[in-house]
């Protein structure tokens, strides 16, 4: 058997999306608190946020949305990290804006800061693996808002953010 170089580049980025996958989800986490959820888009459900991002632009007229909506049709897969809003409890914290978690949960939308510094933190790690495997990538904001719009992620994940793929000659993400 023969395996041409544009299926070894695809089952490549997809190798790596999955190790991705797992260095977010193995990155320290505040108490110990995993609130991140990863999906691997391909095909079709990859196409469908693009033309999602696609219908964004159009209508809030952000034409970034579009630009990267041409991304995400260019690459084999994305990776998407989101996160839950969960408190985790912190004694004398009040980093979301709150006193204190109880508060927060009673009063606010639950947004834990430590969620999302966790998000980050997954997001550094899982980067840091396409980089290492010479994957290129770029975090998105735009396509992740299109993938929480569309229901994809479970109803408890809050905030996302996407990581289109790609092993192209030149990056798509950069040198546009």
């Amino acid at each position: 058997m023969i395996v041409y170089d544009k299926e070894l580049e695809k089952d490549a980025v997809l190798e790596v999306g999955r190790l991705m996958a797992a260095a977010a989800r193995t990155s320290p986490k505040g108490k110990g608190a995993d609130t991140i959820t990863t999906i691997l888009l391909t095909g079709d459900d990859k196409n469908r946020v693009a033309k999602r991002m696609e219908l964004i632009a159009e209508k809030e007229d952000i034409p970034f949305f579009k630009r990267d909506a041409d991304n995400i049709y260019q690459v084999p897969a994305v990776l998407v990290i989101g996160t839950a809003f969960n408190p985790l409890g912190i004694p004398y914290c009040g980093d979301c804006g709150y006193a204190d978690c109880r508060a927060c949960v009673k009063e606010g939308d639950s947004r834990c800061n430590f969620n999302i510094i966790d998000l980050g933190i997954a997001l550094g790690s899982a980067v840091s693996i396409a980089a290492a495997h010479r994957v290129d990538n770029r975090i998105m904001f735009s396509c992740a808002k299109a993938v929480l719009e569309l229901g994809i992620l479970p109803a408890e994940i809050k905030m996302a953010f996407a990581i289109p793929l790609s092993l192209t000659s030149k990056n798509p993400f950069f040198d546009r």
